[in-house]
């Protein structure tokens, strides 16, 4: 037998696998969701300024990204296959919490537990993915990415049915969603640990140093990569944030048409990263982070200067092809860095999460200065990071199955 044959147990892809944690991520950013959902109704409840509103996004945003890696780290030299479960258990808690939230001490502790679980979450379930995608790692993350976008894209609008017109306190209803998780979790824990003892035995087989790179490789790789998310995640974060807001200002529609519009980009966003998953098995990571990153700039150029319809379609355009951008620079950031998935996928995890933040924290102090409509043009520019592609080391796709 030689060294291909034994490497081919790893290659196997678990497409159930994939599917169930892909369907925790939607049930975890659900979730994630309930909280932003919320804050019409604890801010007439308790009396908030803004100040205070955005204290609890700030925890929130504190305890699901910083942790991240943290708890990636941890699991990498200490494997915990139920870390998962934890981490729901969290968000159990912080579900809890937040319906049933006596003082604004009580809201803050409950989004805490909220951005925890997601933290413990991540880098368990990017684990999961990695060693149940086999030789389809792009087709993994699209399952994954579609799943979390999903659950983050219905939240609000299950949210807004059920927690609107009923109160704080049915918000204990979305307790059922971490409780199905938990017990999801704990099914693809036990076939987790199958799957990593097969990948452990052809390890031993195959070498432990297989797949390293030197260390200059490795900074250089990740430094670029996160510039590229930085850039990706800014260009994005001027329609989760700003897109309603630009198509009222510019086209003066109204509010539910402007939600409308969102949703579409929600949507067009989460069959974006499952096409850019898939496609990037076929043509290799390193050509569909230059197309994602770099290939909308004719249209982000010309959506500022469109009328309404045509905003529509460059909109879906422009976010189909920019959404496949993250599962192909996650991936290539593991491929740099294979024996440490928990971290990577923690790091970038918690990147996406704060880069966004920050994002928006920027184009909003410029859209009070300039116009919301001039943020789009200035944005327009972005993709040009793309080229920093070209700095990228040139690594081997780990595509065993070619």
């Amino acid at each position: 037998m030689n060294v291909q044959d034994r490497a081919r147990p790893p290659l196997q892809t678990y497409l159930p696998l994939l599917v169930v944690v892909g369907l925790t991520h939607s049930l975890n950013d659900f979730i994630q969701s309930l909280i932003p959902a919320l804050y019409p109704l604890i801010k007439a409840e308790y009396g908030l300024d803004f100040i205070q509103i955005g204290l609890i996004t700030l925890t929130f945003q504190i305890a699901g990204s910083l942790l991240q890696p943290a708890v990636g780290f941890v699991t990498d030299r200490h494997p915990m296959p139920y870390a998962s479960v934890v981490g729901m258990l969290f968000s159990l808690a912080g579900v809890l919490g937040l319906a049933f939230a006596s003082s604004y001490g009580i809201i803050l502790l409950s989004a805490a537990c909220v951005g925890i679980g997601s933290s413990i979450f991540h880098p368990e379930a990017t684990r999961m993915i990695r060693n149940g995608a086999g030789a389809r790692q792009g087709l993994g993350q699209g399952i994954f990415q579609v799943g979390g976008q999903a659950g983050g894209a219905l939240g609000p609008l299950i949210a807004a049915l059920v927690v609107v017109p009923r109160g704080q306190s049915s918000i204990a209803w979305f307790a059922l969603a971490a409780v199905a998780a938990v017990l999801l979790m704990t099914w693809t824990a036990r076939q987790h640990k199958v799957i990593v003892a097969r990948i452990s035995a052809a390890k031993s087989q195959l070498g432990a140093n297989a797949g390293r790179y030197p260390a200059r490789t490795v900074i250089v790789g990740l430094s670029i990569l996160t510039l590229l998310m930085f850039s990706k995640n800014s260009y994005l974060e001027s329609f989760r944030s700003f897109y309603t807001f630009y198509l009222i200002d510019h086209f003066d529609v109204t509010i539910p048409v402007s939600q409308l519009m969102l949703f579409v980009f929600l949507v067009s966003s989460a069959i974006g990263a499952l096409i850019g998953g898939m496609v990037g098995d076929r043509f290799g990571r390193y050509r569909i982070i230059w197309i994602s990153v770099l290939g909308p700039l004719p249209l982000t150029l010309l959506l500022p200067f469109a009328d309404f319809f045509w905003t529509g379609v460059l909109t879906v355009l422009i976010n189909l092809v920019m959404a496949s951008a993250f599962a192909s620079i996650l991936i290539y950031a593991m491929e740099l860095v294979p024996n440490r998935i928990g971290l990577i996928g923690g790091l970038f995890y918690g990147l996406n999460f704060a880069l966004g933040g920050i994002a928006a924290v920027i184009l909003g102090v410029l859209a009070d200065s300039i116009g919301i409509v001039a943020v789009y043009r200035i944005c327009a520019f972005l993709p040009l990071a793309g080229l920093l592609t070209w700095f990228l080391p040139r690594i081997e796709d780990a595509r065993l199955g070619r």
